[in-house]
């Protein structure tokens, strides 16, 4: 048997098996329709792997889910639950839900790149908090918690010069998720100077979103966490018809129970696993110098107000409160917070962005937080009162006026920024009702 006839034998299996792997990845692949099942638990799992993937949002958003972005607060699936009332009351949105601890305006962003033509003219729900806000801005470790590479090569191949480009590919390349790979890196620098991509550069990374987009139809519902049950549990709790006295009520109960170990209103799973008496001590004034008015996180919410506006959707922004109690312990400044709540509102409402929930005054009020910064039982009940009305409503064109100006450093660290005297579209619609 001669030498080459011999090596063939060896790596020709090999060989074949790459090529078939290759070939595999390279055809566009399509799993069929997402069931019914599938997309609820997706909807409500919070795993990584749906917040990177694509098909399923994607299937899940030409349906009737609603995405609801945010981070760690829609993790807090009590009984008021925004997912727990569209499931009880049988509405005709779910939410989908987006985020969850660390995620923040430029994993949205991100995020959003895989479903544009899903987003366009439809609803949204955003929660907007000001902890966001800090000198630092996004956690690196925690934006590469709920980044792909199927985000960054979907919005390379559709960038156009832009500030807002120019300002993300930046954004994007000091983040070690986002140059993991040096195609990517390269095509990021690019646009970063305002350039266009090569042919070569456009080539590659078009068979590269096709293997991944692939990768994604094949392994996206892995290891999907099941929420299913907990939200049918606490669903079976509710009064059986929607009557918002009745559901205050409940939420009141639910709070009393909940919150009898501790003077701050804090659930006692809460307070027993993450604070309780021993660590107090050294929580005093531990947030006296904590400040959200100055950080890079303004123009990275911008770049979602970007892609929110060329998309045409219609939001509700939901800004929450902190818990009262515990922001008096720790010395959490509430003027300084009531100054980035401000500032925040004067970007939305100065480009057209008028549906705004602000709860950033309720954080005294009773079994309105579950937890330090978390929404909880009344907390929840007032959200299902702004989001409620907003599904409700036919949806209608939504042009906004963006501003690049939100983009610069110069708004980031602009501070004594005065709440605009404009009422919240939000606010009216709730009186209505």
């Amino acid at each position: 048997m001669s030498n080459k006839r011999k090596l063939w034998q060896i790596f020709g299996p090999v060989l074949c098996a790459f090529i078939l792997l290759i070939i595999l990845f390279l055809i566009p692949w399509q799993n069929g329709e997402k069931s019914d099942n599938a997309l609820f638990k997706a909807s409500v799992s919070q795993s990584q792997t749906v917040f990177k993937g694509q098909s399923i949002k994607q299937a899940a958003f030409e349906k009737n889910y609603v995405p609801f972005y945010g981070s760690s607060e829609l993790s807090r699936m009590d009984a008021l639950h925004p997912s727990v009332l569209a499931y009880k009351y049988k509405r005709n949105y779910r939410p989908f839900l987006l985020g969850g601890p660390g995620s923040q305006s430029l994993t949205h962003f991100f995020t959003m790149q895989e479903t544009v033509n899903q987003l366009s003219n439809k609803k949204a729900v955003f929660i907007i908090s000001p902890q966001w806000f800090t000198k630092q801005g996004q956690n690196p470790a925690a934006f590469g918690m709920y980044f792909s590479q199927l985000q960054a090569v979907d919005w390379i191949l559709t960038a156009k010069d832009s500030v807002a480009t120019r300002y993300a590919a930046r954004r994007l390349l000091d983040m070690p998720a986002g140059t993991a790979s040096e195609t990517t890196k390269y095509a990021l620098m690019t646009l970063a100077s305002g350039q266009k991509l090569s042919k070569y550069q456009t080539l590659y990374l078009k068979a590269r979103r096709r293997m991944l987009a692939n990768e994604d139809n094949f392994f996206s519902s892995i290891g999907m966490t099941n929420n299913i049950p907990k939200i049918q549990k606490e669903a079976g709790k509710l009064p059986g018809t929607y009557a918002y006295d009745n559901l205050r009520q409940f939420a009141n109960e639910q709070g009393q129970q909940g919150t009898t170990n501790n003077k701050f209103g804090i659930s006692n799973g809460f307070f027993d696993k993450k604070l309780n008496n021993k660590h107090l001590k050294h929580l005093k004034n531990s947030q006296k110098d904590f400040d959200y008015t100055q950080s890079p996180e303004y123009a990275d919410f911008e770049l979602v107000l970007n892609e929110l506006a060329h998309e045409h959707v219609n939001v509700l922004f939901i800004i929450p409160p902190v818990n009262e109690k515990w922001a008096k312990y720790t010395g959490l400044s509430q003027t300084m917070y009531q100054e980035c709540v401000a500032k925040i509102t004067k970007q939305l409402t100065s480009q057209g962005f008028n549906n705004i929930a602000n709860l950033s005054k309720d954080g005294g009020k009773k079994f309105f937080m579950e937890d330090t910064i978390h929404l909880g039982w009344n907390g929840w009940l007032k959200v299902d009162q702004y989001v409620k009305p907003f599904m409700e409503e036919k949806n209608h064109p939504v042009n906004y006026k963006l501003n690049s100006y939100y983009f610069t450093k110069t708004w980031g660290n602009k501070t004594n920024v005065k709440m605009p005297n404009v009422k919240s579209k939000a606010a009216v619609d709730i009186k209505k009702n």
